[in-house]
C-alpha cells in the first residue's frame, strides 16, 4: 500500500471556505480518478502558534503504478485548481510512504 500525504497549513481567515471546498470539491476530484482506494482528512492536534490551521490529507494507492499515473495524468491540474484558489493563504510539502 503507497500513501500520499499531503500537509497544508491554510490561514485561519480562508481555513472554513477551505475546509468546505476540500470535502465537497476537491477530495471527490481526486477520488473520482479511481485511482486512490481511501482517504482521510485529519487535523493537526499539536500545533504550534502560527498564522493558520495545520491539516494532513492522506490517499491510499494499492501499488506504486496506480499512484504514478496519478501523478502522471492528474496530479498538476489538481494541484493548480487548489493554488489558484488559495495561492498565498496556505502552504504545503508533500510525503509519499510504504506500507511495510
Amino acid at each position: 500500500m503507497i500513501l500520499y500525504n499531503i500537509t497544508v497549513n491554510i490561514s485561519r481567515m480562508a481555513e472554513k471556505e477551505w475546509f468546505d471546498w476540500m470535502k465537497t470539491v476537491h477530495i471527490p476530484d481526486i477520488m473520482a480518478t479511481g485511482l486512490p482506494v481511501a482517504h482521510k482528512m485529519m487535523r493537526l492536534l499539536t500545533e504550534v502558534e502560527n498564522e493558520g490551521t495545520t491539516y494532513s490529507i492522506q490517499f491510499s494507492f494499492r501499488e506504486m503504478d496506480d499512484y504514478l499515473t496519478y501523478q502522471n495524468e492528474h496530479q498538476a491540474r489538481l494541484q493548480q485548481d487548489h493554488h489558484g484558489r488559495y495561492k498565498d493563504r496556505y502552504v504545503a510539502f508533500r510525503t509519499l510512504l510504504e506500507e511495510v
